[in-house]
């Protein structure tokens, strides 16, 4: 305040002229006294003037300070306990201490000093200990965005509920755009007379038909097989509250029927212009059907994936035209490439090798060079007896070649073909899918949202037994010249035998087909039971993993391994399989530590169980019963934990995915 009178008044100023003028006037009165007379009466008059004026100044900056103050105080007052925002100071045990009166308008309380913030938020202090400086909170039916001050204790609480609201309004009315298509339809109709054919378009239409009236969506049919749905979010939310149950209803039509007709859905969904939703749900039911059908796949803008039913083994299709069909591509593709490279997924099981022997035998016949790219120190001991056998063969093993050495030979015309696998992150090396624009695929499992970006080829068929079945079909229509020895085709075969688990699981007509023709190539039988025999010590840990089994719910079998004990996917997959075949056990799971400090999960299932759903959220895959996952940086404790949320989920959704 000093300062504040200092600059208006300038008295020490004023002083300083009074000195001179008096130094003057002395003057004056010494040669002029009537001169230095007057002067001094003006003089005198001045001081009086300015001294006067001076306290008035004073008086009023006083009096308006005074003023401006009590205004200022009177305005804070007045915004703490009047302005639209929630103010609460809480104590360091988390109590709240202090809080306006706005924030009652949120609490049926009349007063919540005292209490516990959890009584306002069941994570609101989790929230403060996290170091977050904000959060939403939800009180009664308040959308609250939180504002955390928490150097002095305190938080700022904004009312967002109608925000929220509209929001949410809008999200709803999103146009959401999806494809429907009829699994099979032109091979199930082939056969049928057109009265037959009638009967199951009117069906299937009369249940789509009604379905979409009773959802309040706009359905066209755009060809035989194939409808377009138009709704919005709100109504795509209802749908996978309800998991889409059209997809029972026209599989249990059809059922009743003998038919195996089914219904896959590909849903375009995000802020985006219709051409881009019309892509996405083209994309996603590409990844509905590459997934084996009879299922819905919903991608959003970012890519994001959800998947729900596939709980239906994928059906083999009666036309082998396909299979031709890649096969001259591929053997185009073969002649066009300077060289072929061949790789499976890490720690390849006889499924994967065989394959790669069966487009090593593709490549020859072709007249390419080619070469399968296999790890020496990644073999496990399931496919070390085939391995030491392939050894015993110079001929053959002399294809085989390190990780290291294909970099070397990998050029822009190089074909890399990738069998029993389509995740980067699962191949033997994934740098050589950058070195080389020509990639092929060849895989049996149901496409997941990892895939190898812009590949050349692409079979995949979710049907077949194995890689190796779908590679024998490939090798039957290519140049007659081609010779398989004995060893190469009981590679393929083993693999075929491995998947099928003895043609038990996932065997249809066409496994058998690829195994005839295996086996008048050579394939002895002999040899591949010496491939699948096992040690003792193997045999014990398994037992040990067995042992550990309790049934957790719905004939659901989980057994985890011990802390520092750690075993081979192979053992624990085996370990599966085995509590598979106990009476009352319809889906099995065991959990272990493997060797790289990773989780296994391994998962097997009779088919009413979809395994593969499971797996998938915890960032595995695979098929409807047989499915696999690794988790990093955790524990088995915590793994089972997690794994039986899920498990619980999955029953109590009603089978979602």
């Amino acid at each position: 305040m000093p300062n504040f009178f200092k600059k208006p008044t300038m008295s020490g100023h004023l002083w300083v002229i009074y000195v001179i003028s008096l130094l003057l006037l002395g003057f004056i009165w010494y040669y002029q006294w009537m001169l230095g007379l007057l002067m001094t009466l003006f003089l005198a008059a001045s001081i009086f003037y300015s001294v006067r004026t001076e306290k008035n100044m004073i008086s009023e900056t006083e009096e308006y300070i005074s003023t401006l103050s009590y205004r200022v105080k009177k305005v804070g007052e007045e915004a703490l306990l009047e302005m639209p925002i929630g103010i609460i100071l809480y104590s360091e045990d988390y109590k709240v201490e202090w809080a306006n009166p706005y924030m009652h308008k949120f609490t049926k309380n009349n007063t919540i000093v005292g209490e516990s913030l959890n009584n306002l938020s069941d994570d609101l202090i989790s929230q403060i200990k996290e170091d977050n400086d904000e959060t939403w909170v939800e009180i009664e039916d308040y959308k609250l965005h939180t504002l955390i001050k928490r150097d002095e204790r305190l938080l700022y609480i904004f009312d967002r509920t109608n925000q929220t609201k509209i929001h949410n309004l809008y999200q709803n009315e999103q146009t959401v755009l999806s494809i429907i298509f009829l699994d099979n339809y032109e091979e199930i109709t082939q056969g049928m007379d057109d009265t037959a054919k009638s009967q199951i378009n009117s069906q299937v239409t009369s249940i789509l038909n009604k379905w979409a009236s009773d959802f309040g969506i706009y359905l066209k049919r755009t060809s035989q097989e194939r409808f377009m749905a138009v709704m919005n979010q709100e109504i795509l939310q209802s749908l996978e509250r309800a998991k889409f149950e059209i997809l029972d209803e026209v599989r249990e039509l059809i059922t009743n029927q003998n038919v195996p007709l089914t219904l896959s859905f590909g849903v375009g969904v995000g802020p985006v212009s219709l051409p881009e939703l019309g892509e996405l749900a083209q994309s996603s039911l590409d990844l509905a059907l590459g997934r084996g059908g009879d299922q819905v796949a919903i991608k959003d803008d970012s890519g994001k994936v959800r998947f729900y039913g596939g709980k239906t083994n994928p059906m083999e299709k009666r036309t082998r035209v396909r299979a031709r069909v890649i096969s001259h591509a591929m053997k185009e593709l073969v002649q066009e490439s300077e060289r072929v490279l061949i790789m499976g997924h890490k720690s390849p099981d006889m499924d994967a090798v065989g394959a790669s022997i069966g487009i090593l035998k593709i490549a020859q016949a072709n007249d390419k060079k080619a070469a399968i790219v296999l790890d020496p120190d990644d073999i496990d001991t399931g496919v070390q007896r085939m391995i030491e056998e392939i050894q015993d063969d110079e001929e053959l093993w002399s294809h085989f070649i390190t990780p290291e050495d294909s970099l070397e030979l990998v050029t822009n015309e190089t074909l890399l073909v990738v069998v029993d696998t389509h995740k980067p992150s699962l191949v033997m090396e994934e740098k050589l899918l950058h070195k080389t624009e020509h990639v092929v695929v060849i895989d049996h499992h149901r496409r997941a949202e990892e895939f190898i970006s812009d590949p050349t080829l692409v079979y995949m068929e979710p049907y077949a037994s194995s890689t190796a079945e779908l590679v024998t079909e490939l090798l039957e229509y290519q140049p007659k010249k081609l010779k398989l020895s004995m060893l190469e085709s009981t590679a393929l075969l083993s693999g075929i035998i491995i998947d099928t688990k003895s043609f038990t699981l996932r065997t249809g007509s066409r496994t058998f087909d690829a195994a005839s023709y295996l086996r008048s190539k050579g394939a002895d039988t002999v040899l591949v039971q010496k491939f699948m025999k096992e040690d003792l010590d193997v045999y014990v840990k398994r037992s040990r993993l067995i042992e550990k089994a309790d049934v957790y719910r719905n004939g659901v079998a989980i057994s985890a391994g011990k802390h520092g004990e750690s075993y081979g996917p192979v053992i624990i997959a085996q370990a599966a399989d085995t509590l598979l075949t106990m009476t009352g056990i319809v889906a099995s799971f065991v959990i272990s530590e493997r060797k790289d400090g990773r989780i296994g999960i391994s998962a097997r299932s009779l088919g009413d169980i979809n395994v593969q759903v499971i797996m998938e959220r915890m960032n595995g895959g695979g098929h409807l019963t047989n499915a696999a996952t690794q988790l990093e940086d955790t524990n088995i404790e915590d793994a089972k934990a997690l794994l039986q949320d899920i498990i619980d989920e999955y029953f109590e959704g009603g089978d979602q995915e």
